[in-house]
């Protein structure tokens, strides 16, 4: 055991004495085990500020042995003659109790755990200071804050926060390298740390931001506190191994509990205000100022998020269809599918309602996968429908939904001719390689792809060529006034023209009257909708009633 580092011992209690196993001067870095005979010489080699010593963890227990003893495991210092630091020693053991089930007797094994203990705390340094800087982590800086915070409530006074970040980080990255990076993240702290108050508190947030905590703290005084940090991080280079590097830095900062009232709070304001501040001019500070109308739109989100939800775990998303109709005859071609939410009150949804929000708060995906569900299944049974569904990018980028899209063609066969994919013309541009390969994808699944809105951004005809899109949907922009503006007819008529000669069919947007269908007419457009054919609605145009599928499904 000795040549382990671990030692046996037992010690009587009623007479005090300690024995050793062999190797335990060694071990304990003794001269022998004369010195540590009883339990008192041995706790007399413990650091006074020891929490706990083995005559605590047997004499104070609160437990009785019932016959088979009782475990005990403690940590302390032991401080032999000679060694430097002491040793960290691990006592593992169980006592035994007489007749009355107090201690009598105990027996266990002590251990030297230095390596380990410098572990832990190393372990626990890095649990709540950043190793880079030597500053608070986030984890830390949050503790700091709340306390602060209650202390600012309890004194009826303010105390500030500042987020501090460090401007161009990645560029730094790219330019220096990620050492020289952390070389100039280093430095800020200390600059940071220079200009800062006593009793204020520095921590890093996270990998280019800076907290700062400041107490008893006026908004005047915050003012004055970042521009000595702005001053203090700009107002000379940084000197690092790959060179002087010129550093700036831009602040947000709210005061609390004047504009917060919790953690949660304080550090959300003060990210918002840091990006506002960004967006205005970079090296700069701006102060966290209530919005009303900012407020309002995300009381508005929050209540948006949940009707959507709802909508779809009740199964009250609905299908609306809009005709589009052959420049000939009249008569639907095609039926362009869009959503619609169904109220708990009986009243409906509109697309353009929701699906702004849905997109701004990450639910489209959501829904776009519902809608598709529900229209292959409505193709499924209606074998003479044709229909056209527009997609959000964002689906248009996610795996799931073209798993989804592709089992549900696999699963119905006859559904793919008959089902049209839009993009819009804005989205379609963002990457034209994602886009091409996202028309060649469609189109091997056996459906054809469409370019919703066309004409509101900037799409060459070269480019429209190489994405080998079969229909092109003319932004309803440029139609609804074509009896009314030449710059729309000759711009509707040249887009027309231009398709006509790619073998690229066109559909005309929101028609409204005659004179624009019978110009259209004489251009060579191929389909209109609008109002002048009909607009959406969730009753089926083929007279079949409106089906809301309550079927279970997992919860969103």
């Amino acid at each position: 055991m000795a040549s382990v580092g671990q030692v046996p011992y037992e010690w009587t209690i009623a007479s005090d004495a300690l024995s050793f196993g062999s190797g335990a001067a060694e071990v304990l870095k003794l001269p022998d085990t004369e010195a540590i005979s009883t339990g008192r010489a041995y706790a007399r080699l413990l650091a006074p500020d020891a929490a706990t010593s083995r005559f605590d963890a047997v004499m104070k227990s609160p437990l009785r042995d019932e016959g088979r003893g009782v475990p005990y495991q403690i940590e302390y210092l032991l401080r032999p003659s000679g060694v430097e630091g002491g040793l960290w020693i691990e006592d593992t053991g169980r006592w035994f109790g007489g007749k009355d089930g107090r201690p009598e007797r105990a027996c266990g094994i002590v251990r030297v755990i230095n390596n380990r203990h410098e572990q832990e705390k190393q372990l626990a340094y890095l649990s709540r200071f950043d190793a880079l800087t030597g500053e608070m982590n986030r984890f830390h800086l949050t503790e700091v804050l709340a306390a602060t915070l209650d202390e600012a409530v309890r004194q009826r006074s303010f105390c500030g926060f500042l987020l501090v970040a460090l401007d161009n980080l990645g560029r730094l990255n790219e330019a220096y390298g990620f050492d020289t990076a952390d070389e100039v993240i280093g430095a800020v702290a200390k600059r940071l740390r220079a200009k800062m108050r006593g009793g204020d508190h520095l921590g890093r947030f996270s990998g280019n931001k800076f907290g700062v905590i400041l107490n008893n703290c006026t908004p005047e005084d915050m003012q004055n506190a970042a521009e000595r940090f702005l001053a203090g991080v700009r107002d000379d280079v940084v000197r690092t191994a790959g060179g002087p590097v010129a550093v700036t830095a831009t602040i947000g900062g709210v005061t609390a509990p004047r504009h917060a009232r919790t953690v949660e709070e304080i550090v959300t304001r003060a990210q918002e205000t840091l990006a506002a501040a960004k967006a205005k001019r970079r090296g700069s500070f701006q102060a966290y100022r209530p919005n009303l109308e900012r407020d309002a739109l995300r009381r508005e989100n929050v209540r948006a998020a949940d009707e959507i939800v709802d909508a779809l775990n009740e199964r009250r998303i609905l299908l609306a269809f809009e005709p589009v109709v052959e420049m000939a005859s009249r008569k639907p071609a095609f039926y362009e599918c869009l959503m619609r939410i169904g109220r708990a009150d009986g009243s409906i949804v509109a697309a353009g309602e929701v699906i702004p929000i849905a997109e701004r708060l990450g639910l489209v995906r959501m829904v776009d996968l519902r809608v598709l569900d529900l229209l292959v299944s409505e193709l499924a049974t209606v074998p003479e429908l044709r229909a056209s569904l527009n997609v959000s990018p964002t689906s248009t980028a996610d795996p799931e939904w073209w798993s989804a899209l592709d089992a549900l063609l696999r699963a119905n066969s006859s559904v793919p001719e008959r089902l049209t994919i839009e993009i819009t013309e804005t989205a379609a541009i963002q990457d034209l390689d994602d886009t091409r390969g996202l028309v060649i994808r469609v189109k091997d699944l056996g459906c054809r792809i469409a370019i919703d809105d066309f004409g509101s951004g900037y799409t060459s005809f070269r480019t429209l060529r190489k994405l080998g899109v079969d229909v092109l949907k003319i932004d309803g922009a440029f139609v609804q006034n074509l009896t009314r503006s030449a710059d729309d007819r000759a711009f509707v008529q040249t887009l027309i023209d231009l398709a006509k000669r790619l073998g690229i069919k066109t559909v005309a947007e929101w028609v409204q009257d005659e004179a624009a269908a019978t110009l259209l007419a004489e251009w060579g457009c191929d389909y209109m909708q609008g109002a002048l054919f009909g607009l959406a609605s969730v009753e089926r145009p083929w007279g079949q009633p409106v089906r809301v599928d309550r079927r279970k499904r997992p919860r969103v």
